[in-house]
């Protein structure tokens, strides 16, 4: 399965990708990394990945609007919206665009792992 990491933050980013080598994800290979939706978009395209994780407050397009377009290009894929805000009304807002899950930030590796697996069911 293969999945696409999409956060403004090279932390995040790169924490995402270190969680994935869990002995519980063995079937996920990153196949692209997005700074902003714009780029996320791009990637999507070209990789056509089953899972993404998507911050919502980026640059250039944010993740409600990168995430209704995904949806667009390919209603089955999985996206998981991964976002510090708070503000509930976001989060709804992007699952109403075809997102299928929420994790809030600050995350635990557990949590992030548990998300993930729920997406792949």
């Amino acid at each position: 399965m293969k999945l696409l990491i999409v956060d403004d933050s090279s932390i995040i980013r790169s924490r995402i990708a270190r969680i994935l080598s869990d002995s519980r994800l063995p079937q996920l290979t990153i196949v692209g990394m997005a700074k902003n939706g714009a780029e996320a978009l791009e990637l999507f395209a070209q990789t056509q990945p089953e899972l993404v994780t998507m911050d919502l407050t980026m640059p250039e397009m944010d993740g409600v609007e990168c995430t209704e377009s995904m949806a667009k290009l390919n209603a089955d894929a999985g996206i998981l919206v991964v976002s510090a805000l708070s503000d509930k009304a976001t989060a709804i807002k992007a699952l109403k665009k075809g997102a299928k899950g929420f994790l809030y930030k600050p995350f635990t590796d557990e949590q992030l792992v548990e998300a993930l697996l729920e997406m792949m069911n």
